[in-house]
């Protein structure tokens, strides 16, 4: 049985790949900084866990030894993301592991956004040590916004007429599960981006009418983000966000579907069956 290292597999999108995995029969190990995070992981479908500190590298040798494959996700805007990088990677090579995914971004190069920009040092970093590395770059997820969406409200700060191509997480996690499993695709780089360019006022358009009810999008000022949900965030990760903010005002965040549709062998979930089936 293959055995897959998850590396982030508390979150949203580690627990997604986590799922798709079992559900293949892969056997995989939960990559967690505490054994109480670990239930989240088990609950996901992990056989096993193990705790490591991505910011010391604690821990990685031992989680690494006997896997076959491992996917990499790093903490959300974290600003340590390339030591992480470093750490994992280098552990990687020295465990002589052949098979690698790094979870990275749509467009790591645009420059108008700090973490972007360190996922593309990550991604640099890492094939320096592993060269056949596969790095996903998926847009945002379709449930980023699913909560929201029931609620009534889609709420931003930044235009409510930017397009996206947001994608279904579970697309992602089945491409995730691809990359894991089968050859071929060392050493390649794929954007995962959604069939559809929508701006958060079509989603609301798009969200009244699968959910029989009013969907309002709104538009909040960002000092009122930074005093409500910013505050509670580092100053960094704050800086962050508002420069993404400001970057998807002078043009969303867009890609080409055509890969993530050859990788799944069919057309991508949308927002309305993603909303339709959350």
């Amino acid at each position: 049985m293959t055995t897959v290292l998850v590396i982030g597999a508390t979150g949203k999108t580690g627990r997604a790949v986590t799922r798709a995995l079992a559900s293949q029969e892969v056997d995989v190990r939960a990559a967690v900084r505490s054994t109480e995070a670990g239930k989240r992981a088990y609950a996901a479908g992990a056989r096993s866990i193990s705790v490591v500190d991505l910011e010391s590298g604690v821990g990685l040798d031992e989680a690494l030894a006997g896997v076959d494959a491992v996917y990499h996700l790093a903490p959300n805007v974290h600003p340590d993301e390339v030591g992480i990088a470093e750490r994992v990677a280098a552990a990687a090579e020295r465990a002589g592991l052949s098979r690698f995914v790094f979870h990275s971004v749509l467009h790591p190069d645009e420059a108008s956004m700090p973490h972007h920009l360190r996922k593309a040092e990550a991604e640099k970093v890492i094939r320096d040590h592993l060269p056949g590395v596969t790095v996903l770059r998926p847009a945002a997820y379709h449930q980023n916004l699913v909560d929201a969406a029931a609620s009534g409200q889609l709420t931003v700060p930044y235009s409510l007429d930017a397009p996206f191509t947001n994608v279904d997480l579970a697309d992602v996690a089945q491409v995730a599960v691809t990359v894991l499993t089968r050859i071929g695709h060392e050493g390649l780089t794929y954007d995962l981006a959604g069939p559809e360019v929508l701006s958060v006022r079509d989603l609301a358009r798009v969200a009244t009418d699968v959910l029989g009810r009013p969907v309002q999008a709104i538009r909040v000022d960002v000092a009122e983000w930074v005093a409500g949900p910013g505050a509670t965030l580092s100053a960094q990760a704050r800086d962050d966000l508002l420069a993404m903010f400001a970057s998807y005002d002078r043009g969303g965040l867009v890609g080409d579907p055509s890969t993530l549709r050859r990788l799944l062998g069919h057309e991508p979930g949308t927002w309305a069956q993603v909303l339709a089936h959350p």
